[in-house]
């Protein structure tokens, strides 16, 4: 069983945890990291001491390293010979609470999960604010940014003068609409009710004066009399 995610304590012995007595707190029954089949059992049953342990073959339990009254370190490890030993698990007690150190597959298994599981949640809120249309494409739309669009005070966007341009085709298209579409109704004076244009009174044109076609003829000597210049002057013999 996988005993890195638990932890166990009993309040009664932290007063009096120190190098001496930390085996026999970690060998009470309800610890889950103690092993009742190792060879510090049979060398308590037997009531030898722990120097006998370096003489048995099998699984025991050390005290590695201690830093009264806060932490130690024990390990687990299978004894092959008095000079042989395998290390199987790492425990440390740190305020009376014991832990099981993670081995370096552990640790290495769960950064790896931790570092796909924030990839992963990265991806999946940047494909939340990611918004495609077949007119417009590919767009981020972020709420925070509306937020902060309502908040912000809109500043007035000063009009651009228009460009020459603009006006001659804007005068284009505006008598190009009049001639098309015609006023049915005309302001004479500004105030005044609007009149329909067919009860506006025209004035009469003048009409042409009847000419003599005398006064024509006269009239085409003259022109032709002025288009051909003065005469030209001759000189006198003597």
């Amino acid at each position: 069983d996988n005993l890195l995610g638990i932890s166990w304590v009993d309040s009664s012995w932290i007063p009096i945890l120190n190098n001496g007595s930390v085996l026999d707190y970690f060998s009470e029954r309800s610890n889950p990291f103690y092993d009742r089949t190792c060879n510090n059992e049979v060398v308590k049953m037997q009531r030898m001491t722990l120097d006998h342990l370096n003489q048995m073959v099998g699984v025991e339990y050390i005290l590695l390293h201690a830093q009264e009254p806060i932490l130690f370190i024990i390990r687990k490890q299978q004894r092959q010979s008095p000079t042989q030993v395998i290390p199987l698990a790492d425990y440390y007690i740190i305020a009376g609470v014991i832990y099981q150190a993670p081995d370096v597959g552990s640790v290495i298994n769960s950064r790896v999960l931790t570092a796909v599981h924030g990839i992963q949640s990265a991806f999946e809120e940047a494909m939340s604010y990611c918004r495609y249309h077949p007119s417009k494409g590919y767009w981020w739309h972020f709420k925070d940014q509306e937020e902060r669009e309502k908040t912000k005070p809109k500043a007035k966007k000063k009009e651009e003068p228009s460009s020459i341009f603009q006006r001659q085709r804007v005068d284009a298209l505006l008598l190009d609409l009049r001639q098309k579409f015609p006023p049915r109704f005309v302001q004479q004076k500004p105030g005044e009710k609007p009149i329909p244009v067919d009860q506006i009174k025209k004035e009469p044109e003048p009409a042409p004066e009847a000419v003599k076609p005398e006064e024509k003829e006269t009239v085409k000597n003259t022109q032709s009399a002025g288009a051909k210049g003065p005469p030209e002057k001759r000189m006198r013999l003597q």
